[in-house]
């Protein structure tokens, strides 16, 4: 008796082992990665994934990647440009075809330094959504950032008959600049428009809002707010809102992103926003890409148009994403 129980427990941990051994085999044949001869690799640093336009258009790239059977590297600097540069080497070592890059500063000497590296070693270049100066990439794509300065300041011109302006900035991007070199080039010589302060909000809500806090507490009185992007514009909104101002101040954004839009169509504490597509630019991102790991000849730069959205079109637009 004693030996009949003892062959049926060896038999059933048998055949336990048995079946687990199956079970991996099956899991592992499901998750393995399969390698494939000259997958293309991709490797993708934005400024900061704390912002939904670059989360959007590097869905657009992922998507073009997965359908090609390749591999995308996508890495967040958190706008340090010291880890940028570390994040350019990674891709070297993972050997990428292409890197995809929307530099923390446009002219900074590491991560510059890193991609001439990558540049020498035969990986290609494409920028993102600003420029970058001190080297030659193989293609730039971007909105075009000095229209949507010159929109929001047409827009202005003729919602108000006089303004005193306060602008949010992000001077280590070109096209931040851009955008608010257009909209001064179109108020130019116009006196009845005068900026009254200047800040730095790196793009950011969160750096926004105190920002224009500090401005308020200043004693500075403006009526207008021209932001670079949504994002430092509903940091400026959170700070009026915060400080109980009565005052209509007219509120101007760049990105068309959903939380903007939705604001303009539920309430007046935004002016107008200029719609810039990061669906557009991820389609582009990913044609060229392809385009030059095949060794097809590309524009070195591609300019995506852009649109004013205000309380009269907004009803043209999807209010629950971008577009």
């Amino acid at each position: 008796m004693k030996f009949k129980l003892t062959y049926k427990k060896a038999l059933t941990c048998f055949l336990w082992l048995i079946a687990s051994g199956i079970i991996a085999l099956i899991y592992f044949q499901g998750t393995r990665v399969t390698v494939v001869d000259n997958q293309v690799k991709v490797g993708v640093t934005y400024m900061t994934m704390n912002n939904h336009f670059y989360k959007t258009l590097n869905s657009e790239i992922k998507k073009s990647v997965s359908d090609h059977n390749g591999i995308l590297y996508v890495r967040d600097p958190e706008l340090d440009e010291v880890r940028q540069s570390q994040q350019i080497d990674y891709f070297r070592e993972m050997q990428v075809d292409v890197i995809v890059i929307n530099p923390v500063k446009r002219d900074s000497p590491e991560i510059i330094s890193a991609l001439k590296q990558a540049q020498a070693e035969g990986i290609k270049l494409i920028v993102v959504d600003t420029q970058l100066e001190g080297i030659e990439v193989d293609s730039t794509i971007v909105s075009d950032n000095y229209q949507a300065g010159v929109l929001n300041a047409q827009n202005m011109m003729a919602t108000v008959e006089q303004a005193d302006i306060l602008l949010l900035e992000h001077t280590n991007t070109v096209s931040a600049r851009d955008r608010i070199q257009g909209f001064l080039d179109t108020i130019e010589g116009k006196e009845a428009y005068k900026v009254v302060a200047r800040k730095d909000t790196l793009g950011q809500t969160e750096v926004g809002m105190p920002e224009v806090m500090e401005v308020i507490n200043q004693g500075i009185n403006f009526t207008v707010v021209m932001a670079l992007n949504d994002t430092s514009a509903l940091g400026a909104l959170a700070a009026i809102k915060e400080k109980g101002l009565e005052e209509k101040i007219y509120i101007y954004g760049v990105d068309g992103s959903p939380d903007m839009k939705n604001l303009l169509y539920r309430t007046d504490d935004i002016q107008a926003t200029v719609a810039q597509s990061p669906i557009t630019m991820g389609e582009k991102t990913a044609e060229i890409l392809f385009r030059l790991v095949e060794g097809k000849p590309v524009a070195k730069e591609y300019i995506i148009p852009v649109d004013l959205i205000t309380k009269e079109t907004i009803g043209q637009y999807d209010i629950t994403g971008w577009q």
